[in-house]
């Protein structure tokens, strides 16, 4: 049997870690001058992936 393939899409957004996925909060790339310094503060973290959208990401990454 094949191996399976790893989304690359996905491969370059999420990483997995010991409690989940985690990847980069998205708006914050452009028109960045319309938004507050307290968001795009809070913007800059790495979250972790909801335990519902889990099963999801580690099919498109074959974990």
């Amino acid at each position: 049997m094949p191996k399976m393939k790893t989304a690359s899409g996905a491969a370059k957004r999420f990483k997995k870690t010991a409690n989940g996925y985690k990847h980069r909060q998205s708006f914050r790339n452009h028109i960045l001058t319309k938004k507050s310094t307290k968001r795009k503060r809070h913007l800059r973290a790495m979250k972790i992936i909801a335990a519902s959208d889990a099963p999801l990401i580690k099919r498109m990454l074959g974990d």
